[in-house]
């Protein structure tokens, strides 16, 4: 790991570096929202900003993939014999990606690449050929918790560099060997400028604070947390609209459907949400989440319970608020957390 130190003036070197070789992306402001675009201009990087309105995880896992192709001709010789698609160019730089938004991406590294047997290749080789470069946070939105989700204001898991805003320097950590190729040729930082950024980032864990406890769900009974009563109170005000997952950059489910015109066909993938009644439905008509209770209960279980079970400990949540700031009925799921740790069964309704 090395700390180099370059003036925000000259930023455009880096950028140089990096559409040498990748497809450079970068949160940018329009209007009130901020969301990725394309970098062309050094004089374009966004360095005030909370976060982006969504989570960039559309990068690895887009919103809807075509898998494959086929002959839709019953008369085929072949039949419907699946095509791979194309070689595609999946090298792709993240300049300014929040901490958060990276231990989500390894989070999912590990959900779609832990069995050895189901791996999931669209995901692993776009993975495999992306660089991210975060950059710090110096002030959260007070809808975050990422301090207790493993993670932080200047956390490095998952990033190749981390970048500090010293106001009119930059402050480059090289994290792996992609990372450290990247900013080998730049100054070393000085003594003054890393206690500077170590600064930066107690005063940027301040006002987050520890305000979520998953130790106490981790501790709790996983059917009695499941029968607790608490789901007939946390499911009242919930429109099972699906935003809480569409914005979360941990959410993956996803529903795979082949599509066909005359004698052409494709398989695709597109986003789903298990707040959707239709996402569990069988064709038989059966469902087994078949009410809105059942729904959000499974949402909260999967995240905070079924998740840490299965990845050691690891939450399928990163404290990044979009949840929070975007749920039309202001449900909270810092409060769903806390009580879940409460939870007692059986418990009066």
């Amino acid at each position: 790991m090395s700390d180099k130190i370059l003036k925000k003036s000259e930023i455009g070197l880096l950028l140089d570096r990096l559409r040498s070789e990748y497809r450079t992306y970068a949160p940018a402001r329009q209007g009130t929202s901020v969301d990725w675009k394309p970098l062309d201009r050094a004089e374009d990087l966004c360095w005030t900003f909370g976060n982006t309105d969504m989570s960039p995880k559309k990068f690895f896992f887009p919103q809807t993939e075509r898998l494959m192709h086929f002959n839709n001709d019953p008369e085929a010789p072949e039949g419907r014999a699946m095509q791979p698609e194309s070689e595609r160019d999946f090298r792709q730089a993240l300049i300014g990606i929040r901490p958060c938004d990276a231990k989500a991406f390894r989070i999912l590294d590990r959900v779609f690449g832990k069995a050895e047997s189901a791996r999931d290749p669209y995901w692993q080789e776009k993975r495999e050929k992306a660089l991210l470069i975060g950059l710090a946070c110096k002030d959260p939105h007070p809808s975050c918790f990422c301090t207790s989700m493993q993670c932080g204001p200047h956390h490095r898991e998952g990033l190749d560099v981390l970048m500090t805003d010293l106001d009119d320097q930059v402050l480059l950590t090289g994290l792996t060997d992609k990372g450290e190729a990247l900013i080998a040729e730049f100054a070393d930082a000085p003594a003054d400028l890393l206690e500077q950024a170590e600064e930066q980032k107690q005063e940027a864990e301040k006002p987050i604070g520890a305000v979520a406890n998953l130790d106490n769900i981790g501790a709790k009974d996983l059917l009695e947390l499941y029968e607790a009563g608490i789901w007939d109170r946390i499911n009242e005000p919930c429109l099972t609209c699906g935003t809480c997952t569409f914005y979360c950059p941990v959410c993956h489910c996803f529903d795979i459907q082949d599509e066909t015109q005359g004698t052409y066909g494709h398989r695709i993938r597109n986003w789903d949400t298990c707040m959707s009644r239709l996402f569990t439905l069988h064709t038989s008509g059966h469902n087994p989440r078949g009410t809105k209770k059942d729904r959000v209960r499974q949402r909260f279980m999967h995240k905070f319970k079924y998740m840490p079970m299965k990845l050691e400990g690891s939450a399928g949540c990163v404290g990044c608020g979009r949840c929070v700031q975007r749920c039309p009925v202001n449900l909270d799921v810092r409060e769903v957390i806390d009580q879940m740790g409460r939870a007692v069964c059986p418990e009066p309704v």
